[in-house]
């Protein structure tokens, strides 16, 4: 709801610590904002168009003495950014940021009533508790680098480049322990399951008829999905577990729409197939498992039916523009 309500620069807070605290004198108006410079570290000010990187720590002051945080970055383990622009909203406490350089710190203040005017009418019944008159937004904020959005787009790639590293290594540390997991399993449960190269395991129960389905093609699948414990946590067939209906579920193979080991499982099956699929952790979910049912490094299991495969309908082309 705050997403919904607050000035766009100050929904960037949500996500992300000095305590702050009010400050009696020393405070300087722009924008419908107060603020204060408390650390002016040497270097040039932020100008149109960089991004500034910053730690924050948000709190409303409700009643003497009392106040309700709602932000704080470094409990949320990683800073916000934003683009240093034309402020158009008063209460925007982005105004600010053509004051400050990198190392700066400040404390700005919004109160509530000048948030108020920003909203719609419509907007106005389903307002949080503490968004009211004669509250006041204060913000304790700390830049931590200034930069062009040229250099910002090389930095988040460069960051995206190791995150991706560092979850393949994880991946593959993996793997071997997934990999011994499932064949104790399959010892304790006398089954015979096929290896494929990435990992994946898989029993077929009904063959099928025709071609083995190949990239490319629309599958058709009726399934459940269950921990190796024989929890069931989705289904299209019960709805009792599942939150899908009862219709197939349609995508399109090799396209990216399906975790990997469901993706790679139905090419070995043709139309009318009946199998069980193994996926170790790094095929499923990963490292950051899903939901309340699936934790961290979950192997899964998916009993699986083809109902159809059939060549994807083709995309839509784009409208054309109208002639001159």
């Amino acid at each position: 709801m705050i997403k919904r309500i607050l000035p766009i620069a100050l929904l960037s807070a949500a996500i992300i610590g000095n305590t702050g605290c009010s400050s009696n004198g020393g405070m300087k108006q722009i924008n419908g904002v107060s603020y204060k410079i408390i650390k002016d570290a040497p270097g040039k000010n932020a100008k149109m168009g960089d991004i500034v990187e910053y730690h924050i720590y948000v709190k409303v002051d409700t009643l003497p003495g009392k106040a309700l945080v709602l932000a704080d970055s470094r409990k949320q383990g990683q800073p916000s950014a934003g683009r240093v622009d034309s402020v158009k909203q008063p209460g925007d406490f982005q105004a600010i940021f053509p004051m400050l350089s990198a190392g700066d710190s400040a404390l700005v203040e919004v109160s509530c009533d000048t948030i108020l005017k920003t909203i719609p009418p419509a907007q106005m019944g389903h307002l949080p508790t503490w968004l009211k008159k004669g509250n006041k937004v204060v913000i304790s904020m700390a830049v931590i680098s200034i930069k062009t959005m040229d250099e910002y787009k090389k930095d988040m790639q460069a960051k995206q480049e190791q995150m991706q590293a560092e979850m393949k290594a994880k991946a593959e540390a993996q793997k071997p322990i997934d990999d011994k997991i499932l064949q104790d399993f399959f010892a304790k449960n006398n089954i015979k399951a096929t290896k494929t190269a990435s990992g994946l395991y898989y029993t077929i129960e009904k063959p099928g008829a025709g071609a083995q389905i190949t990239k490319g093609q629309m599958a058709s699948v009726m399934y459940t999905g269950k921990t190796l414990d024989g929890k069931a946590f989705d289904s299209n067939i019960d709805t009792a577990i599942g939150h899908h209906g009862t219709e197939p579920l349609k995508f399109i193979v090799g396209a990216g729409q399906m975790i990997p080991g469901m993706d790679e499982g139905v090419t070995f099956l043709k139309k009318g197939s009946k199998a069980t699929l193994y996926l170790p952790s790094p095929l499923a979910y990963g490292a950051q498992g899903a939901g309340q049912n699936i934790g961290p490094n979950t192997i899964l299991m998916f009993e699986v039916e083809v109902t159809d495969a059939k060549a994807a309908p083709a995309p839509e082309a784009p409208a054309s523009m109208p002639a001159q």
